[in-house]
């Protein structure tokens, strides 16, 4: 994929650390201007996050050559853009509704976005969307399970893109740890122009840390490495990531209470007259269409519940997004649903 990168890039000579330059141990390190003083912290983190790809390979069936980490996953997003979008020629394709960091991302760095909506059932217009393509289509961003829909997109339309689109396809798999689908991180074993991302942010429970996860061949991989900052994940970060594999057991528990109580939630959101249609979904939210979506968020922001209004995004008219908490938080939003229901 590197013909489909940017001349400048192509020809770019990154930053090297200290840290790229030596590898292996020392008694005295005197290369990087650091604090001499050992505070646990004084040190620059590993720019290339070993410690962490090795055992992230192997949960996830690659190898960590195969991997990229990035701040968030909007690292790398941003990133995919300024390495093949050449700013004022180039076009990345989105499919709203989608996740709006697509079009943030573009917006920044004077990348144009060509729209091809969803179907009313929030797959993939496979026809339309080849068709808008052009010679300066570079990316084409997948969400599934997507956001705010919830919902997978079929995978053999995805397969089809990959294997038409010209450019390069972005997966964004998000939330793929709360669906029975499989993940496409298998693609990137077959196609060269696939890239998938993933994050820690959801079902890991680790939002805060802000690392996110691109699966793709070497060679992408080394152009993404070839463009970030040098020490783009922080030493905590790293660390951070290494203790959540020793509780992975807490992850798989906690996705399953959240698939529980999803269910449970989307039942008694489908009791009422007021709601009318609950999506399907693969993710630790559900979109509902109601009626009078905005008396209704403002309704739970005075009972000190935060939902998402989506109620005027593309093909998501009147539809308000609960993210799926806790249990009890979840027993007051349906109290909360309840009293909005007799007292409107």
């Amino acid at each position: 994929m590197i013909h489909l990168a940017r001349k400048n890039i192509q020809n770019l000579k990154p930053y090297s650390s200290a840290r790229h330059e030596f590898k292996g141990t020392a008694k005295v390190y005197l290369d990087a201007n650091e604090s001499p003083f050992n505070n646990g912290m004084n040190r620059y983190p590993d720019p290339m996050q070993w410690k962490v790809k090795k055992p992230l390979a192997g949960i996830k069936g690659v190898q960590p050559e195969n991997i990229f980490l990035g701040n968030g996953s909007d690292e790398p997003i941003d990133l995919l853009m300024r390495i093949f979008c050449e700013p004022g020629i180039d076009n990345i394709i989105t499919l709203p509704p989608t996740y709006g960091m697509y079009q943030v991302s573009a917006d920044i760095n004077n990348v144009a976005i060509k729209k091809v909506n969803l179907t009313t059932d929030y797959q993939l217009d496979v026809e339309n969307i080849l068709a808008a393509a052009d010679e300066h289509s570079k990316i084409l961003f997948i969400c599934s399970p997507n956001n705010p829909t919830g919902n997978s997109v079929d995978r053999d339309d995805i397969e089809t893109l990959i294997q038409g689109f010209k450019g390069i396809v972005v997966i964004d798999e998000a939330y793929i740890d709360f669906s029975s689908e499989e993940s496409c991180v298998e693609f990137i074993n077959q196609y060269p122009n696939v890239v998938v991302l993933q994050t820690f942010s959801k079902a890991w429970g680790m939002a805060n840390i802000r690392l996110g996860q691109a699966y793709a061949n070497t060679e992408m991989i080394d152009l993404l490495n070839k463009v970030k900052p040098p020490y783009n994940i922080s030493e905590l970060t790293q660390k951070a990531a290494l203790l959540a594999f020793k509780h992975r057991n807490k992850v798989r528990e906690s996705v399953a209470t959240i698939l529980r109580e999803r269910s449970r939630v989307e039942d008694n959101l489908s009791r009422y007259d007021f709601v009318k249609e609950v999506y399907p979904s693969d993710a630790n939210f559900i979109l509902a269409k109601v009626e009078k979506p905005n008396r209704l968020y403002d309704f739970l922001v005075s009972k000190g519940i935060i939902v998402r209004n989506r109620s005027t995004v593309t093909l998501c008219e009147g539809c308000l997004r609960f993210t799926i908490g806790q249990p009890k938080e979840n027993d007051l939003l349906i109290e909360a649903l309840k009293e909005w229901k007799n007292t409107n």
